[in-house]
């Protein structure tokens, strides 16, 4: 992937979401958290001494979007809002970290059931944060591309039209990123 970013640990990627594989990715990638010069520093000023209390509830809340456990009970944009000296890098960084964590972990149809719900989340994080006008910033929307399901349009189907018109090639979500013009 990036060569400025250390690489994940190899093991035997999983077909499939599991309560005990969730476990393992989200203490993996919690791991590379800690460990990397720009996000460690923000995430141990919040979590330090409490890393025990959140780990847990990060499984929890990947198995409830994953597996439709629907055991986590929590306000995503409330828990991130106290989150002082929070900036684009930020996002970008945690998006490359947790894609390259899922990928060395699942096989491709399985971790993208990660990784749309992952962008999604931060893209919804990133207008609360900094506003509607907010470009993504270059290195996030390759993370995008590089993500993004290639979609074709089907004759004849309503669905990929939808209320917004017709998705454009490699767009993952009903409307469009902020920030990307479907002229691009």
């Amino acid at each position: 992937m990036n060569p400025s970013f250390p690489a994940a640990p190899s093991v035997e990627r999983a077909a499939e979401p599991t309560e005990a594989n969730i476990r393992d990715l989200v203490y993996g990638f919690y791991d590379r958290v800690r460990a990397d010069p720009l996000l460690g520093p923000v995430f141990d000023a919040k979590l330090a001494g409490r890393w025990d209390d959140h780990l847990p509830k990060m499984c929890t809340f990947w198995s409830s979007l994953v597996l439709g456990a629907k055991q986590y009970r929590g306000n995503v944009q409330q828990a991130h809002q106290p989150l002082e000296g929070i900036e684009p890098q930020h996002f970008s960084r945690w998006l490359y970290l947790f894609l390259d964590t899922v990928e060395s972990r699942y096989q491709p149809a399985a971790a993208v059931r990660f990784m749309e719900p992952a962008l999604r989340i931060a893209q919804s994080l990133q207008l609360s944060r900094f506003g509607w006008d907010y470009k993504i910033p270059p290195e996030q929307q390759a993370l995008l591309e590089r993500v993004a399901p290639k979609r074709r349009p089907r004759d004849g189907d309503a669905d990929d039209a939808g209320e917004h018109g017709a998705r454009p090639a490699g767009e993952p979500f009903p409307v469009p990123i902020i920030g990307r013009s479907r002229d691009e």
